[in-house]
C-alpha cells in the first residue's frame, strides 16, 4: 500500500505529493539541519581555545582580573559545587577582592569540541589557593563554553564539580 498525501490546493504542489519524494525532503532537511550544528574540524580553533585556556589558567595565578574580563562574556555563568551562582561581575569581582589567591591553577585530560561558533572545552583543573590564610587544594572536573563574537571567543558558561573520590 502506497500513502499519498492529498493538498486542498492543488495549485500548490500540482495534486498529489508521493510519500517517497516527502520523505526524501524530510531527510534532507534533517541533514541540513545537522550539517548546519555539526562538530567541525578546525585545528586552528582548537589551538586557540587552548591558548585561551592557559590565558585563564594564568590570569588566576597572577590575579590578573583584567585578563579574565577580556575572556568572558558580559552574559557569563558560573555554576560551582557549593557555590551561588555567579555572573561576570560577581566572578571577576572576588578575584579583584584579594582574599582569594591562587597559587596553583593547572588544567589537563583537555577535551576542545568546535561546533561552527561555539566550542565546548572539558578537562581537569587541580588548584591550590588561600582563602582567609588557609590553603585549599582543589580538583575539579569542568566544562566551559565559548562563543565567537566579534572575531574573537569569549567564555558564556563555565561549570566545576569535585572529582568523584576514588574508593
Amino acid at each position: 500500500m502506497q500513502l499519498k498525501f492529498e493538498v486542498e490546493s492543488e495549485a500548490l504542489l500540482g495534486g498529489f505529493m508521493p510519500s517517497r519524494f516527502c520523505l526524501a525532503i524530510c531527510v534532507l532537511v534533517l541533514i541540513l539541519i545537522q550539517t548546519s550544528i555539526a562538530k567541525t574540524d578546525n585545528p586552528a580553533a582548537v589551538k586557540e581555545l587552548k591558548r585561551l585556556e592557559k590565558v585563564w589558567n594564568d590570569a588566576y595565578v597572577r590575579a590578573d582580573a583584567d585578563a579574565l574580563e577580556q575572556l568572558c562574556a558580559d552574559d557569563l555563568v558560573v555554576t560551582m559545587t557549593d557555590m551561588v551562582v555567579l555572573n561576570k561581575r560577581s566572578s571577576i569581582a572576588i578575584l579583584r577582592s584579594g582574599k582569594v589567591k591562587f597559587e596553583r591553577y593547572e588544567t589537563s585530560d583537555l577535551g576542545t569540541h568546535v561546533y561552527d561558533r561555539a566550542a565546548v572545552v572539558t578537562g581537569r583543573l587541580q588548584r591550590t589557593r588561600s582563602v582567609q590564610g588557609r590553603e585549599v587544594n582543589d580538583e575539579w572536573r569542568f566544562t566551559k563554553v565559548y562563543i565567537r563574537r566579534g572575531g574573537k571567543w569569549l567564555v558564556v558558561a563555565w561549570h566545576a564539580s569535585t572529582v568523584a573520590i576514588k574508593q
